[in-house]
């Protein structure tokens, strides 16, 4: 279990995408063990989904909704924000999640494999951002965005142009949103990770050597690594930081 210290997301709700396993389950788990009763979002592995969910409920005493959606679908993305709102009444916290990381040399990619990966990053957020921020809004409290970006768009990571092109257009995504919704106190930050330690799908390819990476921590980082940092940008103490990229790469590019 996690254990932070304090409830500073007491009463409050967030929404999580692609949170049935890896960061985005970690990122459920520590706003949970900080209060947050949490819409668990997932798009094909339910067991996975219900599982996180029970752990949350279990583990942290908060409450949750499992929620299956495709965040590129409005459709489905509005449906799952009036449930949200139906089981919890508020919203204050945003996450997206949702990836793809194909990879494929850039002549040998076909069109749909360029739209899955551009739609799932940007698509997604669009569509996620404006179906619950409006309930964040609502509320009057102010609130926190996060988007998962990475380090692929700052290093030119070969085989990956559509996961470069997608990420570098959602930091561009957050920082003008950014400057829209401060006049709600709504903060929109994202998060880049490096190498970290998850579970790897087979259309990411194998995962490169620490040495390959030239990384000066010399290891691999943890999902809590990632995750911590995306809580505390959700929590009153990073309420004065807005607009930014936060790498966690473990050196390997310094903004």
């Amino acid at each position: 279990m996690i254990n932070p210290g304090g409830k500073s997301l007491l009463g409050k709700t967030a929404v999580v995408t692609g949170a049935g396993k890896n960061i985005g389950k970690r990122v459920a788990e520590h706003l949970a063990a900080i209060g947050a009763n949490v819409v668990v979002n997932g798009r094909s592995d339910q067991a996975a989904v219900e599982e996180t969910v029970a752990s949350l409920e279990r583990d942290y005493g908060v409450k949750a909704l499992a929620y299956m959606a495709d965040v590129t679908n409005r459709t489905e993305v509005d449906a799952m924000a009036a449930a949200a709102m139906d089981r919890f009444g508020r919203m204050d916290v945003i996450v997206s999640n949702v990836a793809h990381r194909n990879q494929t040399p850039f002549l040998d990619m076909d069109y749909s494999e360029w739209r899955n990966v551009i739609d799932s990053a940007l698509d997604g957020a669009f569509h996620v951002c404006q179906a619950f921020t409006p309930h964040i809004i609502a509320g009057g409290e102010g609130g926190a965005i996060v988007t998962l970006s990475g380090i692929s768009n700052r290093v030119g990571t070969l085989n990956r142009i559509h996961v470069n092109t997608a990420k570098a257009g959602l930091e561009g995504f957050t920082r003008g949103l950014s400057r829209e919704l401060a006049q709600h106190g709504i903060t929109v930050n994202a998060v880049a990770p490096g190498m970290i330690d998850t579970t790897r799908g087979e259309s990411a390819g194998a995962r490169p050597s620490i040495t390959d990476r030239g990384i000066p921590l010399n290891r691999a980082g943890s999902v809590d690594e990632v995750a911590a940092m995306i809580r505390l940008l959700c929590t009153p103490e990073g309420a004065y930081t807005t607009g930014q990229t936060i790498q966690v790469n473990g050196g390997v590019y310094m903004a």
